[in-house]
């Protein structure tokens, strides 16, 4: 390791999926010494983009402290920052109708096993970031309340990531934590938007760009082609084209609005999904072109640069749900850094 990664803070990612968040963490100067990932997908493509780093390809369940100590060469008290995504399924909105109903998912305690790692080694700062609706949870409750009995000062929201650099809207929550000084704050709201245009708007024709996540063909049968070029363009939706245009499921069921609907060049994405790439899914359609965003337009407007590398092994869709499942890495930038500065305060 070179000299200058030996004097930055240290970081380690738990649930590190394709490497959003550690990727926000190196920009916020975090050396990131350690990942865990059970995706054999998501392990692919983060060692392709973070080959220095230990990553634990398994079950966070059968991962012990000792191993990881030993592994990165690290003791208790010795880790400046534990970051991390439990997984959120079972919290999200889609799948708890918005909060009406209680979903029971086993992965829902893994944000326990989060707090196992905080308890073992005792970094100076905590950074967890999932969906909003941990927020109301009695889960959420337990693990605020454990980490302050271990001596964290917390501070939690819900913010949107379009408020800091990300051209998407895209409600998460953050918890910051630190146990040296006083109450970590977040970034402050970057001063504009970044917009569609920013962020996709000079990307070269699909098809003969050579990069291989822009390039992927599309396969639409001439009726859901027809219908698509139908659609306005710049933020159309298909209500414009009248039932008589519109798909018959469409039709009896108009309760998903945005399905079959364009982006606006000059306004923020909607939140980037697994399904990003499927305008069946949602307001995936490209703002001009009749077509759907491109996996390399996807990561794009998550924040990942153009040169990113995403895995293809299993296909079109399975590289669709890693990059609509990863943490933007501007918006993890933004309120690393104020972790970063956080520590420097309290050396």
């Amino acid at each position: 390791m070179a000299k200058e990664e030996k004097q930055k803070p240290k970081a380690i990612d738990l649930f590190s999926g394709c490497g959003g968040l550690t990727l926000g963490l190196k920009r916020a100067g975090f050396a990131v010494i350690g990942a865990v990932e059970i995706c054999e997908l998501a392990v692919e493509t983060y060692r392709m983009n973070h080959p220095e780093v230990t990553v634990w390809h398994e079950d966070i369940l059968s991962l012990s402290l000792g191993r990881m100590k030993r592994n990165v060469g690290i003791r208790k008290y010795e880790l400046d920052l534990l970051a991390g995504c439990p997984p959120c399924q079972g919290f999200s909105s889609i799948r708890t109708r918005n909060g009406r109903r209680r979903v029971r998912d086993s992965r829902n305690d893994l944000l326990f096993d989060f707090l196992r790692f905080v308890d073992g080694l005792r970094p100076r700062a905590v950074m967890l970031e999932n969906v909003p609706g941990l927020t109301r949870t009695v889960r959420m409750q337990r693990f605020v309340r454990e980490l302050r009995s271990l001596g964290y000062h917390v501070n939690h929201d819900v913010l949107n990531a379009a408020d800091y650099g990300v051209p998407q809207r895209r409600r998460r929550l953050i918890l910051v934590a630190g146990r040296d000084g006083g109450t970590i704050e977040f970034a402050q709201p970057a001063r504009v938007n970044c917009t569609v245009r920013d962020a996709i708007g000079t990307m070269k024709p699909v098809g003969k760009s050579g990069d291989s996540l822009h390039d992927l063909p599309e396969s639409r049968s001439p009726r859901i082609a027809k219908l698509i070029a139908r659609i306005p363009k710049d933020g159309g939706s298909r209500a414009a084209l009248g039932n008589g245009h519109q798909l018959q499921c469409h039709r009896e069921c108009d309760g998903f609005k945005d399905v079959y609907g364009r982006m606006s060049w000059d306004d923020v994405a909607p939140t980037i999904t697994g399904g990003c790439v499927n305008p069946s899914k949602g307001r995936f359609l490209h703002p001009s072109d009749d077509r759907c965003i491109t996996l390399r337009e996807a990561a794009c407007l998550q924040g990942f640069p153009k040169r990113y590398c995403f895995s293809l092994d299993r296909g079109k869709f399975s590289a669709a749900a890693m990059i609509g499942n990863a943490l933007p890495p501007e918006f993890i930038r933004r309120h690393a850094t104020a972790i970063h500065r956080y520590l420097c305060e309290n050396d």
